[in-house]
């Protein structure tokens, strides 16, 4: 089974095509620049490079959410133009299960990704990596960084990840003090998205283009205004 993978929710966008769990070829780029101007040529760079058309991908991986509104329906919407004139299914993944998924081999089980949701909040969750799955403990959200904090269990190792960690780098310490750890990973997730987007698909779950919704966690700031 082969799968294109995107994810645009955050500045450090990317996409991956996989063969089943297999890496064939990935594109990261961290940029300023809104991703529809890179997307696109991105997705025909990588498919030429394999000598691949969309007509050879078997399903779709994509980051709904959390993340950046633009940049997720850019990425939605290329998905669901892809799914819907080939037909093939898709596999939504979140981008904070994807952010937790790339630290599966650290001795760390605790590990809570944390992605900036601006506005003074992150979007944040708390995951258990056990036996090749993620269990939740703390459920993806919009949090204050007090407020998430607040809920991180004091006396056990916590791996971190994402690009809000430094807004919360400072009570992240306060609180869990010598508990606490940092990855230097990538915050490129393609690979991740492909991976756990893979075994939705093996498991028959891939939906529609017309089911393909994003995953918000708050208004968005037009929705706020009006």
């Amino acid at each position: 089974m082969r799968i294109l993978a995107v994810d645009t929710t955050t500045p450090s966008g990317s996409i991956a095509v996989l063969e089943e769990r297999r890496l064939l070829a990935e594109i990261s780029v961290d940029s300023v620049s809104t991703h529809s101007a890179r997307l696109l040529s991105a997705i025909n760079l990588i498919l030429g490079a394999l000598h691949l058309g969309i007509q050879d991908i078997d399903g779709f991986a994509v980051t709904p959410g959390p993340g950046s509104f633009t940049g997720i329906r850019i990425g939605l919407s290329t998905v669901k133009s892809f799914a819907f004139a080939s037909g093939k299914p898709v596999a939504p993944v979140s981008s904070l299960q994807a952010l937790a998924w790339k630290l599966r081999d650290s001795e760390e089980r605790l590990v809570a990704p944390m992605l900036d949701a601006k506005k003074g909040e992150i979007y944040a969750s708390l995951f258990e990596i056990q036996s090749g799955t993620l269990g939740e403990i703390i459920p993806q959200g919009a949090y204050s960084p007090d407020r998430f904090i607040s809920l991180l269990p004091a006396q056990r190792l916590v791996l971190f990840i994402g690009n809000g960690v430094e807004l919360c780098r400072a009570m992240i310490l306060d609180r869990l003090k010598a508990e606490a750890r940092f990855s230097t990973r990538s915050l490129f997730i393609a690979q991740e998205v492909g991976l756990l987007g893979y075994e939705i698909l093996k498991a028959k779950k891939g939906i529609s283009s017309t089911e393909l919704e994003p995953l918000y966690f708050r208004k968005s700031q037009a929705e706020e205004k009006h």
